[in-house]
């Protein structure tokens, strides 16, 4: 603990004794990927609220009356909260934040998941609280929209003590990697491919890339890209019937599938198509392959290879 820098704002030395107030090291805003974070929160924001003709601008001034919170929550989770819709004053304001935040722990709970927010970080503004709590919500909700991986920042705590202001610096981990994040923790060969045999990885890449041109030739497609060819789930879901040997009606799927929503269903319906054939449920979230997840793609179509290897 150090005397105070002179990065600390005016209003944070109004501090009662032995209260402590936090903000983010002015270098850690300026961080790519910390600006990246919270464009792409922003962006997911206003796009589940589109409808509701809320435009968020900044996370810290639009989000701490729980107003905005109210509406985001009530989207996602297709729900109604009993809440006052507009409220002036600060004990009012606390009062929906508690409970839209109750709701949330509700949902929340059974992940087992650390809450790094309250009433009062957020009604405080606190950015770092906010932003942990819109990283759970996009993470719980499997939002279609990729976090930026391992984004750190340098919170400044200030405390006063007997008069005087003192700072230390805590690190603050806002993500991890997107499989931490979406909650897959056990690992397969294509993490230790990934991770330890990137020279074997393209061997299987080249492997699976011939097996699915043999029976999509037929239909004269041809794969050149894994990464990207099957995020949008048509081919895997005319490969599916390829291999089985039958024709997928057309009024099933999206053939030329225009929002995240339609590549999202055509993907979960190749899933099904698969469990109808047998094989296991995909380890895969069909969120994660529209999302041009490599690994997940793979793990995918390995599993269709291990099965229909033989088929003419």
């Amino acid at each position: 603990m150090s005397p105070a820098l002179a990065d600390v704002h005016p209003e944070d030395t109004q501090l009662e004794e032995n209260e402590e107030r936090t903000m983010i090291d002015p270098t850690s805003k300026e961080d790519p990927k910390f600006k990246e974070l919270v464009k792409v929160l922003l962006d997911w924001i206003n796009d589940v609220l589109v409808e509701e003709r809320i435009i968020v601008k900044q996370l810290e001034e639009d989000l701490y009356d729980g107003q905005v919170l109210q509406k985001l929550l009530e989207k996602l989770a297709g729900c109604k909260l009993n809440v006052a819709e507009v409220t002036q004053s600060e004990i009012g304001q606390k009062q929906k934040l508690q409970t839209v935040l109750e709701a949330v722990h509700d949902l929340l709970r059974p992940r087992g998941w650390a809450l790094r927010w309250s009433v009062d970080s957020i009604h405080g503004k606190n950015l770092v609280a906010i932003l942990h709590l819109l990283v759970s919500l996009a993470m719980h909700f499997r939002a279609p929209i990729r976090l930026p991986e391992h984004v750190t920042v340098q919170v400044v705590v200030v405390r006063k003590r007997e008069g005087l202001l003192h700072s230390s610096h805590i690190s603050e981990e806002l993500t991890t990697t997107t499989e931490m994040m979406m909650g897959r923790f056990e690992r397969d060969a294509f993490d230790t491919l990934f991770d330890h045999a990137p020279d074997k990885l393209s061997v299987v890449k080249k492997s699976l890339i011939t097996f699915v041109n043999k029976h999509l030739n037929k239909l004269n497609l041809e794969v050149t890209e894994l990464e990207t060819q099957f995020a949008d789930g048509v081919y895997l879901v005319l490969l599916m019937g390829l291999l089985e040997g039958y024709f997928v009606p057309l009024h099933n799927f999206y053939l030329t599938p225009e929002s995240f929503d339609q590549k999202v269903h055509n993907v979960s319906f190749a899933f099904e198509l698969m469990l109808d054939g047998g094989l296991k449920k995909p380890k895969a979230h069909p969120e994660d392959v529209v999302n041009l997840d490599l690994k997940s793609t793979l793990r995918v179509l390995y599993n269709l290879f291990t099965k229909y290897k033989n088929v003419e």
